[in-house]
């Protein structure tokens, strides 16, 4: 049974983040890119992924579709749901990071309550909220997978904007804010960049 007393971590004895950081030539970070299905999250995240890879940064992209079909087919959409799906993402979110690597998310993460619990399992230091903003209406006229054709018909239940609400970063907010209907995806994807590359460049001044 795995109770508290049986489990011994091993984590003292393994190689630390700054060697890995070191052997790797950059500062691991979470840009957990979070809002409505269809706003831009995945598509910006894997333009965003081939960038570093050509200058020669390691990454790693946690897209919510991916990681839905694997380690949380078990989940559903209800709050309950959402919860331990994004409490088990930043989780691994975390080890990544511990790895020395950049990773990019990609999840809906609809409420505050969602993204505080994911910023505090990954650490505040380490963990950027990235809004990618569309509108409702705008990504039902994209509705690349078909989601708000469905959700229209009542084939999805708890679709986030219908059924279920969004909470949108309030001003005073410090999470980064990229709008998809204002931006093309060259624009915001620079705009990204200006502000991803100090976060993840390694000091060699020292």
């Amino acid at each position: 049974m795995n109770t508290a007393e049986n489990i011994h971590t091993e984590f003292h004895r393994m190689i630390g983040r700054e060697s890995k950081q070191a052997q790797l030539g950059q500062c691991g970070h979470v840009f957990w890119f979070y809002g409505l299905s269809g706003s831009g999250k995945s598509t910006l995240a894997n333009a965003l992924e081939r960038k570093l890879s050509q200058l020669g940064y390691v990454t790693k992209i946690l897209d919510g579709d991916n990681i839905r079909s694997g380690l949380n087919s078990d989940l559903g959409f209800s709050d309950k749901d959402r919860q331990e799906n994004i409490r088990r993402i930043a989780e691994v979110a975390r080890l990544f990071l511990d790895a020395g690597v950049v990773v990019f998310t990609s999840f809906i993460t609809p409420t505050r309550q969602l993204r505080n619990v994911a910023q505090a399992k990954v650490g505040a230091a380490d963990f950027t909220p990235v809004y990618v903003a569309a509108s409702f209406e705008t990504c039902a006229k994209r509705d690349v997978k078909g989601l708000y054709a469905k959700a229209a018909s009542g084939g999805v239940k708890n679709f986030t904007g219908k059924d279920s609400s969004f909470e949108a970063p309030d001003t005073e907010e410090a999470d980064w804010l990229i709008q998809t209907e204002q931006t093309t995806e060259s624009e915001a994807v620079d705009q990204l960049l200006q502000r991803i590359l100090p976060l993840i460049k390694k000091n060699t001044d020292a």
